[in-house]
């Protein structure tokens, strides 16, 4: 019998399931979104929420389809250099990412794959299902990459448009409380389902335990997204050339990934464009970039974005008083400050004592990892927990 944290199970399997019916769901609301405020006469909203869903769209097209030619070009993955992949020529490869089915061929693979696995044959511990295994949970990893980068070129703007939208216009649809719901939901799902196949698909790297530290860093993660969210929307609200101070934030993130040197893709090109998505996804939370102690930079980055949580609304409160006597504008003003505090406690809780720090011992083939090292090159070159 495989050890649970290395075994692909019939659990993960439908919640991968339910990560493919999630993302449907939440790229045809905001398409719903854009067809409603298109029939209103707002084009601007109509344009910004096409613009959030396509450049989603779009990225994680272009990773995909570099992942698979590298894919294609490892010796290790296709030792007879042959010029297909799960089935895919290069040639279909091309056409199905231009047609931005790239996530949903990973998907497709993912749970065609797994269901062999899980559904069809009994569990064993032969070195060859331990493999299956891992390569099932890399397969996870790679499509939870992309989610992530959907999750914060897309979702996360698109929660943070349309809470401009209501606020800020005092309007506000059933169809944008769903989406807006949808959108924070798919961010909280990406970034809990990211960290366990990441450290799951780590050689020699425990996994996430499950229960109190999973629901503890989920709300820390919530609740500082929370409060960076809703600190932009005043600040929007208060005037729409804050845009320029979120680009200069998005660069600030840029510049630190650049300074870093990150080696993530194979080409110089696909290399700046990874550290500009670093850069949007910095702007909403923190993440490790090369898998580093990172304890001053974060003690850093909480501490100027807290100062941004508290500036926002006093700006608001000192430059346009009339605002706040709004209900809605007070309940978000206090939501920024709780959300605030409740998110670094539960960072300061999880790092001090639900953070699994000691790596895994060293194992050889007899004790299941194999070759496992060969095939995480990517992996181990990505944001780390």
């Amino acid at each position: 019998m495989l050890q649970s944290e290395l075994q692909y199970t019939k659990a993960r399997w439908l919640l991968s399931l339910a990560g493919l019916v999630l993302y449907l769901i939440d790229i045809w609301t905001d398409i719903g979104l854009a067809l409603k405020y298109f029939q209103e006469k707002h084009f601007v909203w109509t344009g910004l929420t096409l613009v959030f869903v396509l450049a989603g769209l779009l990225v994680t097209q272009i990773f995909s389809h570099a992942w698979y030619s590298d894919d294609l070009n490892d010796v290790r993955i296709t030792p007879e250099g042959t010029q297909t992949i799960s089935g895919m020529s290069r040639g279909g490869l091309i056409v199905r990412h231009f047609f931005c089915m790239g996530v949903f061929t990973r998907y497709y693979q993912l749970l065609k794959q797994g269901f062999t696995v899980v559904w069809t044959t009994g569990n064993s511990c032969t070195e060859d299902d331990r493999e299956v295994h891992h390569n099932l949970f890399c397969l996870a990893t790679d499509l939870s990459m992309l989610k992530l980068f959907e999750c914060f070129i897309e979702s996360a703007p698109q929660l943070l448009l349309q809470l401009y939208i209501a606020l800020g216009h005092e309007t506000c649809s059933v169809m944008q409380y769903s989406s807006m719901a949808l959108s924070l939901f798919n961010i909280a799902w990406t970034l809990v389902e990211y960290r366990r196949w990441l450290r799951r698909s780590l050689p020699n790297t425990k996994t996430m335990p499950s229960g109190l530290p999973t629901a503890v860093y989920l709300l820390y993660k919530l609740c500082t997204i929370t409060s960076h969210i809703l600190s932009y929307t005043l600040l929007l609200i208060l005037s729409t050339y804050s845009t320029a101070a979120l680009t200069i934030l998005w660069l600030m993130g840029t510049i630190w990934s650049h300074l870093l040197q990150t080696n993530f893709c194979s080409s110089r090109g696909l290399e700046f464009l990874y550290r500009a998505v670093i850069g949007v996804i910095l702007t909403f939370t923190f993440f490790n970039v090369k898998g580093q102690d990172t304890r001053v930079a974060m003690i850093i980055y909480y501490s100027f974005y807290s100062s941004i949580n508290i500036m926002a609304p006093l700006l608001l409160g000192f430059l346009e008083p009339e605002l706040l006597t709004t209900t809605s504008l007070l309940v978000v003003s206090g939501l920024i400050f709780g959300c605030l505090v409740l998110g670094l406690v539960c960072l300061v809780l999880y790092y001090l004592l639900l953070h699994p720090r000691d790596t895994l011992p060293e194992a050889d083939e007899v004790d299941g990892f194999g070759n496992v090292a060969n095939t995480t090159t990517r992996i181990e070159k990505f944001l780390q927990p």
